[in-house]
């Protein structure tokens, strides 16, 4: 039997792990030490994904590499992601692992109004980090079409859902609320802008892999119809029976100041034409085409009341 091999242990990775564990495959769910939640069915083990000779090592005689890395310190993804990138890179084309790819939306530019954005919307991020993915996937793209490997890219949005807490724009907030505190919004809170559960990007992720006409493309995971900021907390609080809590919205330029002297809010900030415009997605060809559809919604809030898939 082939293996799955799955980089990365945070939120998406396990989710990813664990559905192919449920599907019958062989999983090697891989991170820098190796441990973590244990995910049923799933081999752990300890991989430096900087290194092309041990990647290239483990991706042998393995069917799909899915790369569900994701450094969370922004100040460090120029040191982070190009030795990675290129050891997945070599790693899959000495295999001939099909490589699928857990990517963002940094790399869009800010929609005109009233669009929403799709997998062809236009690229060219006015932020740094977004410039750098882009540049990315698009090597990736660009070598699948010349043949070297073949691969895949799926794109989120803010995660949701199982083991989302602190590391992610739409539920950050989610701890303090139930706990019963006040809570404070980045940018405009009552704008649309779509949440995308990270049980629904596996479920995008293993579908594309397996499907050779999906390949070479970009894919949007599947996701529920958009919620605003304020609209995603108060729901939350609902399905947890909790009452709602106060709530304000910082100023931009308390946020621009905390940024000279903190550098991973000056990093947040440089995405933050996110949440000051609708950012919404359009997931529609992913339902059509892999016959992915997102979690229902009440569920995805239990999930990320909870934490619990």
């Amino acid at each position: 039997m082939s293996t799955h091999l799955v980089l990365g242990a945070g939120p998406v990775g396990r989710a990813t792990a664990a559905l192919l564990a449920e599907q019958g495959q062989r999983v090697v769910l891989a991170s820098r030490s190796g441990t973590g939640p244990d995910v049923p069915g799933v081999e752990r083990r300890a991989l430096d994904a900087t290194d092309v000779a041990a990647v290239t090592a483990a991706a042998a005689d393995t069917a799909v590499i899915y790369n569900c890395l994701n450094p969370g310190d922004y100040t460090q993804w120029e040191d982070h992601w190009p030795p990675m990138h290129r050891a997945l890179l070599a790693a899959a084309e000495s295999s001939g692992a099909v490589l699928a790819v857990a990517s963002n939306l940094y790399m869009y530019r800010p929609p005109a109004a009233g669009t929403v954005l799709t997998p062809e919307s236009p690229e060219g991020s006015p932020d740094h980090k977004g410039q750098l993915r882009g540049a990315l996937d698009a090597e990736i793209l660009a070598a699948h079409r010349a043949g070297r490997i073949r691969a895949v890219i799926v794109r989120s949005s803010d995660y949701v859902g199982a083991g989302i807490r602190e590391n992610s724009m739409g539920t950050r907030l989610v701890a303090t609320a139930l706990a019963g505190k006040r809570v404070t919004f980045l940018g405009k809170p009552d704008l649309p802008h779509s949440w995308t559960d990270v049980q629904d990007v596996a479920a995008t992720l293993v579908a594309a892999a397996a499907d050779p006409t999906a390949h070479g493309r970009v894919w949007f995971a599947a996701t529920n119809p958009p919620r605003t900021q304020r609209e995603l907390l108060s729901e939350v609080l609902a399905s947890a029976g909790k009452p709602s809590v106060p709530m304000s919205t910082m100023p931009d330029w308390v946020l621009a100041v905390a940024g000279w002297f903190v550098p991973m809010l000056r990093e947040v900030r440089g995405v933050g034409y996110q949440f000051t415009a609708p950012w919404v997605i359009d997931s529609t060809a992913t339902e059509r085409e892999l016959g992915v559809t997102p979690t229902p919604w009440d569920q995805v809030l239990q999930r990320t009341a909870t934490g619990n898939g």
